[in-house]
C-alpha cells in the first residue's frame, strides 16, 4: 500500500508516497533492455570496477541480498529527460520509460552489462585502468564450500585468454565453447539464457561413463548457483508519479550517501533537457566554445595562476542568482495583484526554488546574472581580495553578484560604491555569511538596491555587531573576519616593510604576498608567549615572501636594523621612511623597535579596531564576559 516515506533519522518527507514490491532480477534487466526502466539524465555514468562487479555476481550466486532499488514512476510533475542504462540497444532510446531508476544504477548497469548485453564489458581495475572483461564462474571452485565465492568469479580479457610471464605463457584459454567446457568455466553472460546450447555442448563434451562425476557436478552447479540468478528477487521502492521535485532531490541524497551528493543543478539539468535545453553545456562548454565555468575561471585571472577570484563559483551559485531575480519578479507581480503578507511568494534561491525555476526564466536572466558575477570579481579586486583562499566568504559572492547585476552601471558611482563596500564589510565582520545563507542573500538582494536609492539601511548593515575583543580570537584562515582585516590593511595603503610598495595586484602576485607575523613565532615562543596570543591577527599583517624571510625568527629590533642597513645587495632604508612603512600597517614603530610585545598588542588592537569601525560605519561594543581564549567563531565558519 502507499505510505509516507520515513527516514531512519525519524524525519518524514511529505509528498513522497511509495510502494515496496519484490521483482525478479531477470524482469528488471529485461525492462532495461527494452527501455521501460531507464535513468534520469542527472545520473552519472556507470563507473564500477571489476572487483565490485565480481563481488556483486558472487552475492547473487549465493542468493545474498544486494540492497533495494528505488524508482520513480513517470507521468507526474517531475519531467526528467530519460536515458537508457549503459549498453542498452538503440531501440531502448526510442521507448517511453514507465519508471526511472533513482538508486541502484551501478548495480543494475553492472548486472545488465555482464548478463544480458552479450558483449565484452568495458570496466576499470581498482586502480582505475580501463579494461575489457568477460566474466566467468569457476564451477569447481563455486561448488567447493571451503572456497571464497568471490574467488570463483573470474574476469578474463577481451580475447578470453589469460596470459602470464609478460604474455609468453597461457594460463587459461576460454576462447571457444569447448575450452570453456574443458576448464569448467561458466560464462556469466549465459545465466539468463535457456542454457540449452551451453548445457548440450557441456554434456556432449563430458559424455561417457568416465565423466559422470563431472556431469553430476554440473547438475549441482545449476541447482545451487545458476538457479539463484533465475529466482533472484530485488526489493524495489517505487515512488509515486506525483512525488514532488524537492522530494525526489531529498530522497536521492538520502539513499545515495555512498556517492557524490546530488545537487539541484543536476536535477534542473535533467528537467531542462526534457525541454530540449542542454544546461550542462552552458556550464561546461561544448568542446569548441568554453562554458560559463571556464569564463568565470578566466575572469581577472592573474598570469601564472589557475583561476581568478570567482573561479570557484558553482553552477548552483549561478542558478541561485537567477532564482533571486525570478522569485522577486513573481513577488512583485503578486503585489500588483493586491496580495500581501503570507500570500506573497518568497524571494529566495533555496533548493526548492531552483527546482521550480522555469527554463524561460533561466534564459531571461542568464546573461544579466553572468555580468553580475563578472562585476563581483572587479569589486573584490577593488578591495584587494585577489585569491580565493583570501576570500572571506565564498557564499557572499551570490548576493554581491545579484546586487551588481540588478543595479547595472550604478555601482560605478562613488556614493553607491561606498555603500556597497560598507555592506560587504558588515557581512564579513558581522560574520553573517557562515550560516542561514539563503535567507541572508535574499534579504540583501531586496534591501541593498533599495538602500542605494535612499531607502533604509539593509539589515546586514543595521544589525551587525562587532565585539572589540574579537580581534584577539582571530587566529585562523577559516575566519572571514581574519581575512577581512588583511584586506582592509591593503585597502588602506599598507606598504611592504622592505620595498615600500603598496599591495596592488601586480605586486601582490609578483612578490608572493601573504599574511605573516610581525613579532616572529620563534621569538614569541622563546619569550613564553603562547600561540593563542601571538597567532592572533593583531600580530599579523600582509608582507611579501622576501620580506618575511628577512624577518626570520629574530626580534623586531634586529630585523628592523637589518632593513635599515640593507642586505644581500638591497639598499639601506632611512629610519624615518621605514617608520612610515610600519605606520601604514597600523604599527607603532617605537614599540616595535623596543620589542615591547604586550604594549604592541594592546596598541595595535586599538588601531585595528578603529579601522574596522570605519569600515562598518559604527562603533564596536565591549563584552567583558567573553572568554578571550574562545576560538569558536573561527571554527564555525565553513563557507570558505
Amino acid at each position: 500500500m502507499d505510505v509516507m516515506l520515513v527516514y531512519t533519522k525519524g524525519t518524514i518527507l511529505a509528498g513522497a508516497a511509495f510502494q515496496t514490491n519484490p521483482y525478479d532480477l531477470s524482469k528488471l534487466l529485461e525492462w532495461c533492455r527494452i527501455g521501460e526502466l531507464q535513468l534520469p539524465d542527472f545520473q552519472r555514468s556507470w563507473v564500477w570496477d571489476e572487483d565490485r562487479i565480481k563481488s556483486l555476481i558472487a552475492s547473487i550466486s549465493r542468493a545474498f541480498p544486494v540492497g533495494a532499488l528505488m524508482t520513480l514512476n513517470t507521468g507526474g510533475p517531475v519531467n526528467f529527460k530519460p536515458r537508457p542504462v549503459e549498453g542498452a540497444p538503440d531501440a531502448a532510446k526510442a521507448a517511453t520509460p514507465r519508471s526511472l531508476l533513482l538508486d541502484g544504477q551501478q548495480r543494475i548497469t553492472s548486472l545488465f552489462q555482464v548478463t544480458v548485453r552479450g558483449e565484452v564489458v568495458h570496466t576499470v581495475t581498482p586502480k582505475n585502468k580501463r579494461v575489457k572483461r568477460w566474466f566467468y564462474i569457476d564451477i569447481r571452485k563455486a561448488m567447493d564450500p571451503a572456497e571464497d565465492r568471490e574467488e570463483a568469479i573470474r574476469g578474463v580479457p577481451e580475447d578470453k585468454v589469460i596470459r602470464m610471464n609478460f604474455g609468453r605463457e597461457i594460463e587459461l584459454d576460454l576462447s571457444t565453447p569447448q575450452l570453456e567446457y574443458q576448464n569448467l568455466m561458466f560464462p556469466v553472460s549465459k545465466v539468463f539464457d535457456d542454457l540449452f546450447d551451453w548445457h548440450d555442448g557441456f554434456t556432449t563434451y563430458w559424455a561417457g561413463e568416465q565423466n559422470e562425476s563431472v556431469r553430476e557436478e554440473w547438475k549441482a552447479f545449476k541447482k545451487e548457483v545458476l538457479d539463484n540468478f533465475k529466482s533472484y528477487q530485488v526489493p524495489v521502492i517505487a515512488l509515486d508519479a506525483g512525488t514532488s521535485k524537492e522530494a525526489v532531490c531529498v530522497v536521492f541524497e538520502k539513499v545515495n550517501t555512498g556517492g557524490k551528493p546530488l545537487d539541484a543543478f543536476e536535477l534542473v539539468t535533467a528537467m531542462y533537457a526534457a525541454d530540449g535545453h542542454e544546461l550542462r553545456k552552458d556550464w561546461l562548454g561544448d568542446g569548441v566554445k568554453p562554458g560559463r565555468q571556464k569564463r568565470f575561471m578566466e575572469t581577472l585571472r592573474p598570469a601564472g595562476t589557475d583561476c581568478g577570484i570567482i573561479g570557484e563559483v558553482s553552477n548552483t551559485d549561478f542558478l541561485q542568482v537567477v532564482s533571486l531575480f525570478y522569485t522577486r519578479e513573481r513577488r512583485r507581480a503578486a503585489e500588483k495583484a493586491g496580495k500581501s503578507g503570507k500570500e506573497l511568494p518568497a524571494v529566495t534561491g533555496n533548493r526548492e526554488a531552483l527546482l521550480a525555476l522555469p527554463l524561460a526564466a533561466y534564459k531571461q536572466y542568464e546573461s544579466l546574472v553572468e555580468q553580475g558575477f563578472t562585476k563581483a570579481a572587479k569589486f573584490l579586486h577593488l578591495l584587494h581580495i585577489y585569491k580565493i583562499r583570501d576570500l572571506p566568504y565564498q557564499s557572499q559572492i551570490v548576493p554581491l553578484a545579484a546586487i551588481l547585476a540588478d543595479i547595472g552601471d550604478a555601482w560605478e558611482h562613488e556614493g553607491n560604491r561606498a555603500k556597497l563596500v560598507r555592506w560587504y564589510w558588515n557581512g564579513v565582520f558581522g560574520e553573517l555569511y557562515g550560516s542561514a545563507v539563503d535567507t541572508r542573500s535574499a534579504k540583501d538582494f531586496m534591501e541593498v538596491p533599495a538602500w542605494l536609492k535612499g531607502g533604509p539601511e539593509p539589515t546586514t548593515v543595521s544589525e551587525t555587531l562587532f565585539r572589540s575583543d574579537r580581534l584577539k580570537t582571530m587566529r585562523m584562515r577559516l575566519s572571514a573576519a581574519y581575512k577581512g582585516v588583511n584586506a582592509l590593511l591593503m585597502v588602506e595603503g599598507a606598504q611592504d616593510f622592505r620595498s615600500g610598495q603598496k599591495f596592488e595586484q601586480a605586486v601582490f602576485f609578483d612578490e608572493n604576498v601573504d599574511i605573516h607575523h610581525i613579532f616572529p613565532q620563534n621569538w614569541c615562543k622563546a619569550h613564553g608567549y603562547t600561540p593563542a596570543v601571538f597567532d592572533s591577527i593583531i600580530n599579523k599583517t600582509p608582507l611579501s615572501g622576501r620580506t618575511n624571510r628577512i624577518l626570520g625568527g629574530i626580534a623586531p629590533s634586529e630585523y628592523l636594523s637589518r632593513l635599515e642597513k640593507g642586505r644581500d645587495g638591497a639598499p639601506p632604508i632611512a629610519l624615518e621612511r621605514l617608520d612610515g612603512f610600519l605606520r601604514s600597517h597600523l604599527v607603532d614603530p617605537t614599540l616595535l623597535r623596543a620589542d615591547k610585545f604586550e604594549a604592541f598588542m594592546a596598541d595595535r588592537q586599538t588601531r585595528l579596531l578603529v579601522l574596522i569601525e570605519k569600515a562598518l560605519g559604527r562603533a564596536a561594543y565591549a563584552d567583558a564576559s567573553v572568554d578571550e581564549e574562545e576560538d569558536s567563531a573561527d571554527l564555525a565558519v565553513t563557507a570558505d
